[in-house]
């Protein structure tokens, strides 16, 4: 019960990742607020967590919204009375080459990814501040955000910019006892993964098992995708370590992908 008595805020957290860092919260005592698009799938799984003994509630979150992020925040407070940890986990995928993008999908990638970490960040801080207790603001990058791939130009952006505002949040929230770092996985077998193997079969005119092999995996010690439990557990590792000694770091969870 590392996180009893915590409230953990994961955004994109209907499904995959986000999903199981939920769980992996709730099982160690900490209340969880399942914040995403998908209300639907919000509420089911939090409501799987009370079943299994848990506390969650999910609450509808767009995170490029200014006022659903805001909103979604305060009501997470309003039900639990603080937010200890944020885990800015929401994101999408689209690949293609960078003169095929639209200034639109462009832009939709960057204020997922970037706009929506800043925001719940901006929220969840100034809960944080105002208690004066601290807490642990993890944001969910990628191997991409050290590597560059074809076809993801604002994924890699993106990524890359976590890197950055990680950083910055660490100098800022350090002396107010808030620490902020980015987990980077490497390929985890989502839906948003799965969707990318035919995708870019199709760009690359090779097979699916190809793509995996040979692009998703070739670089791994041990051919194997990362887990969904690989990346919770360090999610629950950052968020139960309660000093500044880590903050403003990145960890790569890639089975040897990227090594730093």
């Amino acid at each position: 019960m590392q996180l009893a008595g915590k409230v953990a805020l994961v955004t994109g957290a209907a499904s995959g990742i986000g999903k199981r860092i939920a769980e992996e919260y709730a099982r160690n005592g900490a209340a969880v607020v399942i914040a995403d698009l998908n209300i639907e799938g919000a509420s089911a799984a939090a409501k799987e967590i009370g079943e299994g003994g848990g506390k969650a509630i999910g609450v509808a979150m767009d995170v490029t919204d200014e006022a659903a992020v805001d909103g979604g925040v305060a009501e997470a407070v309003g039900k639990f009375g603080r937010v200890d940890i944020l885990v800015s986990n929401a994101g999408i995928q689209i690949v293609k080459p960078v003169e095929e993008f639209s200034l639109a999908e462009w832009r939709k990638m960057l204020a997922i990814h970037l706009d929506g970490a800043f925001l719940t960040t901006r929220a969840c801080l100034r809960d944080m501040y105002a208690r004066g207790e601290g807490g642990a603001i993890i944001y969910m990058g990628s191997v991409h955000s050290h590597l560059a791939s074809k076809l993801k130009a604002p994924y890699c952006t993106a990524k890359h910019g976590l890197l950055g505002l990680a950083r910055v949040v660490a100098k800022e929230g350090g002396p107010k006892g808030v620490r902020a770092n980015v987990i980077c996985p490497g390929f985890v077998r989502t839906p948003l993964v799965e969707k990318q193997i035919p995708e870019q079969a199709k760009t690359f005119g090779i097979s699916e098992d190809e793509v995996v092999r040979t692009i998703m995996l070739k670089d791994t010690v041990d051919t194997e995708f990362t887990t969904v439990d690989d990346v919770a557990h360090l999610a629950l590792f950052l968020a139960a370590f309660e000093s500044n000694a880590l903050t403003g770091q990145s960890i790569t969870v890639s089975h040897g992908w990227h090594m730093q």
